[in-house]
């Protein structure tokens, strides 16, 4: 089964991303063939800054290897570099009612968040779709806000194979229900959009201020505690071990404890988890050269099986299987 997955480098990935999407992406690649992408292209409709582009499609596939992704058995590439999900992206556009695009969860966000539409955010789905479908992808995992793309990606497919004969793997979403939401530093969803993030790289003195910024209520260092009402305690319970977990709910409902004591346990716990990878990831950054070859090796990988779908829903279509070469 060849499983497909991509994260937007709009800018460096947070804790969101680590316990919500990368960790168990990582883990099915112990598991089936998988496909790890940087979707730079969707990041074009709102990242258009060409230095910054370029800074966090590195940052993301930086952080990929540090957390564990393994070239040799995983590709990872950048979206840009598979030039055949752009066509496919036409084809597709070419077998889908304007109405489904309208109905489709990024239009309706920009549309909500008052955001000046472009042609790209319109457009969004259709790119996904080409996204899974020109790797014969099996499974796409998903979050359950997200199942809708995959289901636009299945209907596009399905409505292709119609029209033209069968051509197209038809994906399922892979949805996790222990999947918990990661509170960002104010309570709510952790995300970009909300700047409520923790960013997964900060050096070890902003990451603490980070920390130290979480919001909590007004009780002191005597007040009992609830720890399940506590946004330092929700994070920390995914960083610590059990028994270091049961250890501060403990604290938390006896006095003497402040949510500064908190605090500085979960900082204490990241830095325990992440401080190894946070060195893997600068050296990546600094030299540069196995990062590239990791993106190189994961493109020809892609390539190869974008290039024989394409030409067969290219010939389906009535077109050539490749395109003739160009004239000098």
């Amino acid at each position: 089964m060849r499983v497909l997955t991509g994260i937007k480098p709009t800018a460096m990935p947070h804790v969101g991303n680590l316990l919500g999407a990368i960790e168990p992406a990582l883990r099915l690649q112990e598991e089936h063939e998988a496909f790890y992408f940087i979707a730079d292209y969707h990041a074009l409709t709102t990242l258009q800054d060409a230095a910054k582009m370029r800074q966090y499609r590195r940052e993301v596939a930086a952080t990929w290897l540090a957390l564990g992704l393994d070239p040799a058995r995983t590709a990872l590439f950048d979206q840009s570099d598979v030039p055949e999900v752009a066509e496919l992206t036409w084809l597709l556009a070419c077998v889908l009612g304007t109405g489904a695009l309208e109905r489709a969860h990024a239009f309706k966000a920009a549309q909500a968040d008052g955001r000046e539409i472009n042609v790209g955010t319109f457009l969004y789905p259709v790119l996904m779709a080409a996204d899974i479908l020109i790797y014969d992808s099996n499974l796409v995992p998903v979050g359950k806000d997200q199942k809708q793309h995959v289901e636009m990606a299945r209907d596009m497919a399905i409505a292709f194979n119609h029209r033209f004969g069968e051509v197209f793997v038809l994906p399922e979403p892979l949805i996790r229900d222990d999947v918990a939401t990661i509170p960002g530093l104010d309570g709510r969803k952790m995300s970009k959009s909300y700047g409520n993030t923790v960013e997964l790289w900060l050096p070890e003195k902003q990451l603490r201020k980070k920390i130290m910024s979480i919001v909590t209520d007004s009780k002191g260092v005597e007040d009992v505690k609830d720890p399940e009402t506590c946004n330092v305690f929700a994070l920390y319970k995914l960083f610590g071990t059990p028994e270091q977990v049961a250890e501060l709910a403990a604290r938390y409902r006896a006095p003497g404890m402040g949510y500064g004591h908190a605090k500085q346990a979960l900082f204490e716990a990241m830095e325990t988890r992440l401080g190894p990878a946070r060195a893997r990831y600068e050296a990546l950054l600094a030299e540069g050269t196995e990062l590239d070859a990791a993106l190189e090796a994961g493109a020809r990988r892609a390539r190869g099986v974008a290039a024989g779908v394409l030409a067969r829903a290219r010939e389906a279509s009535g077109f050539r299987r490749a395109p003739r070469l160009p004239i000098p």
